[in-house]
């Protein structure tokens, strides 16, 4: 399923680079680019002028040590994450700099609806975990001179960029929550992964990556969304029918009011680059598969967060790992929205979170570990 995502094309499929209205500052904004340069990856090939998207928070100070990074999740940009900044909140621009910066291949920075030929499209490079990781240090590090990072955090994918920032990166990371995400993909989160990327694939639209209409693939789009649906909460939202204080009348209406509706304007083949990150996630391949070593390499002070009715990222699973982290705790923050509860939909859900991450601030550290 994920061996490669590049395809052959025959002379008979075009060469495009698709116009896609949702990626744009309009919506998405304000952002910047920053310029990667010829990029070489780690799974081979390389992005020529590679871009990563971004947004920024508060002032950085004269002695570059009050800066938080704040990656995102699968389908998400900078955006997303703009909810947990405020004054008064744990991300306060007030107090620190707050970098949100964007995945590879999340609509904005470089991404395969946006590259030209002929590396666009179903053409664009695999991309990996550390390769975002590996850019985001850039602009942190060359492009900022920070050398430090207070805090770490993301959710999702971006829990899976916490921890690559964490074990690739120790002495540069004070702090680290990852949230609703693990340090590498286990075998039901790989089959689900796998699902979603099928969902999109399966429909004839999808023309082996090469549609000429960004929102050709809506039929795939639809049944991405409706897996998202049966993994991401649980059983018992179901049978509350919580989606209700939303103020959908239906589950059909929630499914399609919320869930379609947030799918349908995005680009497959961006998502598919992102799902292919997803489930090559391993913080282990930097100590030969041996994932205790790697944990054990993190200096953060951490959080590890799941939500505890999410499917995606089990409790359990996040649980294992975090005994792994030294100086590490574990604090699930409850929820029948499962993996969606870092949406925000209930304020109750976002102080939750908010008090975490202010606790986690609040911790002080000591540069020396033994």
């Amino acid at each position: 399923m994920f061996a490669q995502q590049t395809c052959a094309r025959s002379r008979k499929e075009p060469i495009l680079t698709i116009e896609n209205k949702f990626y744009s500052q309009e919506v998405h904004g304000p952002y910047e680019l920053f310029s990667v340069g010829d990029f070489e990856l780690e799974m081979g090939g390389k992005l020529r002028d590679c871009k990563i998207a971004y947004n920024t928070f508060g002032t950085l100070n004269a002695a570059k040590d009050n800066a938080i990074l704040f990656p995102h999740m699968y389908t998400g940009t900078h955006k997303h994450m703009e909810p947990y900044v405020g004054e008064g909140m744990a991300l306060d621009p007030t107090n620190y700099f707050i970098i949100l910066p964007g995945q590879i291949g999340n609509g904005l920075s470089s991404s395969p609806h946006n590259t030209p030929a002929p590396f666009n499209m179903a053409a664009f490079p695999n991309v990996t975990i550390g390769d975002d990781v590996r850019a985001q240090h850039k602009l942190v590090k060359e492009h900022f001179g920070i050398d430090a990072l207070q805090l770490v955090v993301g959710w999702s994918m971006g829990a899976q960029q916490t921890y690559e920032w964490a074990v690739r990166y120790p002495d540069m990371v004070k702090r680290a929550a990852p949230i609703a995400g693990t340090a590498k993909g286990y075998p039901h989160n790989l089959l689900f992964n796998e699902n979603l990327a099928a969902a999109m694939k399966m429909d004839p639209a999808w023309n082996n990556g090469w549609y000429t209409d960004p929102h050709a693939v809506h039929v795939g789009l639809r049944r991405q969304a409706r897996i998202m649906a049966l993994h991401a909460t649980c059983p018992e939202f179901y049978y509350q029918e919580a989606w209700r204080r939303a103020g959908f009348s239906s589950l059909e209406d929630f499914l399609v009011g919320l869930l379609e509706g947030y799918f349908l304007p995005m680009d497959p083949n961006d998502l598919l680059c992102q799902l292919w990150k997803w489930h090559h996630a391993d913080v282990s391949r930097h100590t030969n598969g041996d994932l205790t070593q790697a944990l054990a390499r993190i200096k953060a002070k951490t959080f590890v967060m799941p939500f505890q009715e999410d499917m995606f990222f089990p409790v359990n699973d996040c649980e294992r790992e975090q005994k792994l982290i030294p100086n590490s705790e574990f604090r699930p923050i409850p929820s029948l929205w499962g993996h969606f509860t870092m949406f925000g939909i209930f304020e109750e859900d976002k102080k939750a979170i908010d008090n975490v991450l202010k606790e986690l601030l609040a911790v002080p550290i000591n540069v020396a570990r033994s």
